[in-house]
């Protein structure tokens, strides 16, 4: 089945926030924002942007009915600040106009005087200055010291890994209107609809049921908008509260990129032994995070890096540490792959690092330490199912990898100004929220007197064809032509209390809820029908809008059967819930069974770098991948694709930059590189690796959306070898992205 938003899409007719029909009374909204990173606000004068025509009101955390705190997981980050600046883009004030134009017409005119105060922007900084978003973790397993005093090879190193920006299509926007009895209708572009419903009612100082939040989709999320919707959505409330209008606020580019934050940069240091056989028994690393200056997601993303410091390896003796730094930056957030993908890039510049100076290479190491069934992770859990050997192994049979090999080394032999470099990515990525009570979901399916169905879930598609799926597993179910189903929108009205989109476990939580109303539903009428045919139920199955008996069409239809359970009073509406089961995890001691599955593979990458100019192309990345048994291959091979891109644009030319004072430099697509069509790899192929599946996801269909992004960790040390085959005096650094510029310095240092 195709992505049932393709056609929609193509024609321009899907709806976005921006595109719904506004009443005739809606009022725009801008935000007045911090133009310093640290400072103290002495002064601001509003009169003459109030003066404006058309600015009906300018509200501040004095208006505020409610409580003046958007913080989720730590109750730190204020809606607009009061006195103190915390960070460049910080908002201070909302000002609602009857326009847009006029709305910023009357931000360049308010007056502001602050004292500047000194601002930390890196996370070494805040680490000096013992400025921490909490306290840190660690993760232990075995004995490191012990182990230490055992290893013929001991390498240290340090690594950094930068931000990444989301760059969603739609940026950040919501749409509140005033409903009866002080109730408020929010559309929002969130990938979290029930956290903006909390926060928006927390703010506002009224029940969530005051609040209903719909999501039509999203126009991209990655990450950005599982938390960082939520502010916008809720200025744009406190307004209606007290005007009792309408207000649409949907953020322009550069406000976009100013004010919210990023994928979390990493400043880390590494500790790795070895024995002479290669076998790694021994890994210490100390991840620093940026994490900006709140929590928002920091803690739970600090968390996933632990949880994926030692990627596809089994080492027996592990000592992690991460700590959330407190800076002066916006609060960085989530962003695809959660914290997993600073801390697979410290582990591979690790098992580089020893390569070097062991003087074999990388894959040797890396082959000599895959996980192997009934592993022990270093947060307790035991490896089953383990797939890495098997992913490996056949990436490396079936892209005939020893071919790739000589023919680079052949290449390298007869070219002085290009070199190429080939590099193999692994990957073993846990499919659960960490924090075990978010995975449940809800599903709540109508079926019409006319025998259509509708389906509501707490599912937001942003692109990664999540209805489809939903789709998929409600006409299957049911036993109807995938015409009669219908994807309603994911509002908070319908189905309550849902887990953020994210985790990668939405089609999983999802369609587990989605499955069982079906099949309650389908109890109720097969009795239905056994009763219309005089026969038993558990003869009864519902197969291409027919009643089969004994696996014999019969007479009747799918219509028929929900005419007759009308006049029977069969109840024709199931709201399912699904909790994950077996899932647990101690953060007392750090030890627990957190993943309801891994996913695994292996990705070999092949780059050419110009030696004089230090650019560089993506030849070919090849991957083997553990999709379990897809239930929509097209779709999941889309969504490998796309994350492997991210991941080579976060590697190789994603840069964020921010100068001394904190302010963003980066500011627009002018300055801040994503890969285009040009800088995609020439080469993607991507084969399913035969596998039986695993029952805990939906249909054995494993979940798609993360993992891959980790495969383009495979690009930066793809180029790196290159590097080396030009300059045998090149010390490898691990420091990403891995830009031109740096390719050139690192070619003729």
């Amino acid at each position: 089945m195709k992505n049932i938003d393709s056609y929609s899409h193509v024609r321009g007719e899907s709806l976005f926030v921006d595109d719904l029909i506004t009443r005739q009374d809606t009022l725009y909204g801008l935000v007045f924002d911090a133009p310093v990173a640290h400072g103290i606000i002495k002064q601001i004068d509003y009169s003459e942007a109030e003066s404006i025509e058309g600015v009906i009101k300018i509200f501040t955390y004095k208006d505020i009915l409610g409580e003046n705190q958007i913080g989720g997981i730590i109750p730190d980050e204020l809606l607009w600040t009061k006195n103190e600046i915390h960070f460049w883009g910080q908002p201070i004030a909302f000002i609602v106009a009857t326009s847009e134009a006029i709305a910023k017409k009357a931000r360049k005119l308010i007056r502001i005087e602050i004292e500047k105060l000194p601002a930390i922007t890196t996370a070494k900084e805040a680490k000096a200055k013992n400025s921490f978003i909490n306290a840190p973790r660690s993760f232990h397993l075995g004995d490191t010291d012990n182990a230490f005093a055992h290893c013929d090879f001991i390498i240290e190193g340090e690594t950094f890994s930068n931000g990444q920006e989301h760059l969603y299509l739609e940026t950040q926007g919501c749409y509140a209107v005033p409903m009866e009895n002080g109730n408020i209708k929010i559309t929002s572009s969130t990938q979290g609809p029930t956290s903006v419903q909390k926060i928006t009612a927390r703010v506002l100082g009224v029940p969530m049921h005051k609040i209903e939040v719909d999501v039509i989709r999203l126009g991209g999320g990655f990450g950005g908008k599982e938390d960082q919707a939520t502010p916008w959505a809720v200025m744009a409330a406190v307004a209606v509260q007290h005007l009792k209008k309408p207000v649409k606020f949907v953020l322009n580019r550069h406000d976009d990129l100013r004010m919210t934050g990023k994928r979390h940069p990493y400043e880390s240091t590494f500790k790795i032994g070895l024995t002479k056989d290669l076998k790694i028994t021994a890994f210490e690393a100390e991840f620093l995070q940026n994490s900006g200056a709140a929590a928002d997601l920091s803690p739970a993303i600090a968390e996933r890096t632990l949880f994926h410091a030692t990627n596809s390896y089994y080492i027996p003796n592990v000592k992690t540490t991460v700590l959330s730094c407190k800076t002066n930056l916006p609060p960085n957030t989530a962003f695809r792959g959660f914290g997993g993908p600073q801390g697979m890039f410290v582990i591979e510049s690790a098992i580089a690092k020893a390569a070097h100076i062991i003087g074999v290479e990388k894959e040797r190491i890396q082959e000599a330490n895959l996980l192997d069934e009934n592993d022990t992770f270093s947060y307790g859990q035991i490896a089953t199912q383990v797939e890495a050997k098997n992913t490996w192994r056949t990436a490396a049979l079936n892209f005939k990898l020893e071919k790739i090999e000589h023919e680079v080394r052949d290449f390298n032999a007869q070219n002085t100004q290009f070199k190429k470099g080939v590099s193999i990515m692994p990957i073993t990525f846990g499919i659960s929220f960490t924090n075990t009570p978010m995975n449940n979901a809800r599903a709540l399916v109508h079926i019409y007197q006319d025998g259509s169905v509708g389906v509501s879930t707490g599912a937001v598609e942003m692109g990664q064809s999540v209805n489809t799926k939903m789709l998929q597993v409600a006409y299957k179910t049911l036993g109807i032509h995938p015409s009669k189903v219908k994807l309603e929108t994911t509002n908070t009205t319908r189905v309550a209390n849902t887990s953020p989109t994210a985790a990668s476990s939405t089609a999983d939580l999802n369609g587990k809820a989605v499955l069982k109303a079906c099949e309650t539903l389908i109890s109720r009428l097969s009795e239905v029908a056994a009763n219309m045919l005089n026969t038993k139920a558990g003869e009864v199955n519902f197969k291409n809008d027919a009643v089969f008996v004994n696996n014999k069409k019969s007479p009747i239809t799918w219509e028929d059967v929900i005419a007759q359970a009308m006049l029977d009073r069969v109840a024709l509406t199931e709201n399912a819930h699904y909790t994950t089961p077996v899932i647990h995890f101690d953060k007392t001691k750090e030890k627990g069974h957190p993943f309801a599955y891994h996913v695994y593979g292996t990705a070999i990458t092949t780059t050419t770098v110009n030696c004089l100019t230090g650019t560089y192309e993506i030849d070919s990345v090849k991957i083997i991948h553990d999709f379990g048994k897809s239930m929509n291959l097209g779709i999941d091979i889309g969504q490998v694709e796309g994350a492997l891109i991210q991941g080579i644009g976060w590697m190789t030319m994603e840069e964020i930059s921010y100068n001394k004072e904190g302010k963003l430099l980066s500011n627009a697509l002018s300055t801040y590189k994503v890969p285009d069509i040009f800088s995609v790899p020439k080469t993607v192929e991507i084969a399913p690796l035969e596998t039986k599946g695993n029952d805990m996801a939906i249909l054995k269909s494993k979940a798609v959306g993360e993992p891959p992004l980790m495969y383009g960790i495979g690009a930066y040390f793809a180029i790196q070898n290159a590097v080396k085959a030009f300059n045998p005096n090149y010390e490898p650094k691990f420091h990403a992205p891995f830009t031109p510029e740096k390719v050139l310095m690192g070619l003729y240092e």
